[in-house]
């Protein structure tokens, strides 16, 4: 299994780290790709990725995040260059669902993150909240340019994947398809093609049921991959080498 999308860098997960990676590895993680927030959090991120080899990382500033830091797609390429563990650009995007964020420094954050991707032909991780036709617009703009699109932790409308779907984009599943009240984004995932989904974590946010309210952590991926495998029809083995075979083709790194 692979864990798409974490946040180590986070408490309580960065000050139980050992322990973190070793149950991690207990239930197959062979992967986890910790995602950059912020200028500090990427500095943290730096450090965490030396701890284990199934560590990766990203660099990207979240939306809520744009007002305070900035950061240009040059500096962003400089840093992909110089570390390959470093494999992703984000998570950047949208969210409009608060309004303490001005909305043109979220967008024009999100065009520098989306310029970086493409120079460097390493994927962008998408945040989109409250934000469906403003983040299709911006990402339709560049839909001849080979942008490899990862929707992370996907909540979408149906018809917003459909759209996304014309960009070839990748969908993450989070601890969210678990829950009684997802009956619509369970629909949407059975609407998807196989070869276009990942599962994540979040952590430490959105624990999956059993756990749900409680801190997340990355070996409980195993309850988003259990519960996604039944809405697919699939087994959970299946899903497993699907979601697998999906991250590592989109990220261009070899299986372990």
């Amino acid at each position: 299994m692979i864990d798409s999308h974490c946040h180590l860098d986070h408490e309580p997960l960065i000050s139980d780290l050992s322990n973190v990676i070793q149950r991690s590895k207990n239930v197959g993680i062979k992967k986890l790709l910790t995602i950059s927030t912020s200028l500090e959090s990427f500095s943290k991120i730096k450090e965490i990725i030396n701890k284990d080899d199934i560590i990766y990382g990203t660099i990207g500033i979240h939306p809520h995040e744009s007002e305070k830091d900035i950061i240009k797609s040059d500096e962003i390429i400089k840093i992909l260059k110089s570390n390959n563990k470093i494999i992703g650009v984000g998570e950047t995007g949208l969210d409009f669902y608060y309004n303490h964020s001005d909305k043109n420094k979220q967008i024009n954050s999100f065009r520098e993150h989306i310029e970086a991707s493409i120079q460097s032909e390493m994927p962008i991780i998408v945040h989109s909240r409250n934000a469906e036709e403003d983040t299709f617009r911006i990402l339709n703009d560049y839909k001849n340019k080979n942008l490899k699109i990862l929707m992370h932790c996907f909540t979408g409308s149906r018809e917003f994947s459909k759209k996304l779907l014309t960009l070839d984009s990748y969908f993450s599943a989070s601890g969210i398809i678990t829950f009684k009240n997802s009956i619509d984004l369970q629909d949407t995932f059975k609407s998807l093609p196989l070869d276009k989904i990942l599962i994540e974590t979040d952590s430490p946010f959105l624990a999956p049921v059993p756990k749900r309210g409680k801190k997340n952590e990355p070996s409980y991926i195993d309850f988003t991959a259990k519960k996604l495998s039944e809405i697919l029809k699939i087994t959970k083995l299946e899903l497993i080498e699907i979601t697998t075979n999906n991250f590592n083709k989109l990220f261009s790194i070899k299986q372990l």
